[in-house]
């Protein structure tokens, strides 16, 4: 019972100890990027006007963080590669944010241009966005 425990919680055991060996603790999340220009903090909402991001538009420069904020629902952000052809360093698709509250911060490390962005459950029905990077 305590050995299934442990391993839900993640914790690792080394394979040639004692069954009553402490597991060492799950390696901690990444800290979140530092910024080093603004913060601007865009939520992604369901509500009854329909699912989408808020603001829809951001202009941001190299060096600013996007904080993608839950309002409410159940979203992703993803820099899908189709909407956003020959771009490069494009962030990946990232975890379900499930939690009102729950944030995503994503560091502007692009060259100046327009991406596109989207929550893949909801892009068919409207749920994208739009980031200019500016120098």
């Amino acid at each position: 019972m305590t050995l299934a425990v442990l391993a839900a919680c993640g914790g690792q055991r080394p394979a040639d100890a004692p069954s009553d060996t402490p597991a060492a603790p799950a390696a901690a999340a990444e800290p979140a990027a530092v910024p080093t220009g603004k913060v601007i903090e865009v939520k992604a909402i369901s509500d009854d006007q329909g699912n989408y991001f808020s603001p829809k538009e951001i202009e941001a420069h190299p060096g600013d963080l996007l904080r993608f904020t839950l309002v409410s629902g159940v979203h992703n952000v993803h820099f899908a590669a189709e909407k956003n052809p020959g771009a490069e360093g494009l962030p990946p698709a990232s975890e379900m944010l499930q939690l009102p509250g729950q944030t995503l911060d994503i560091p502007v490390n692009l060259k100046p241009g327009e991406y596109h962005f989207q929550c893949d459950p909801h892009a068919a029905l409207g749920m994208t966005g739009e980031l200019e990077v500016e120098d």
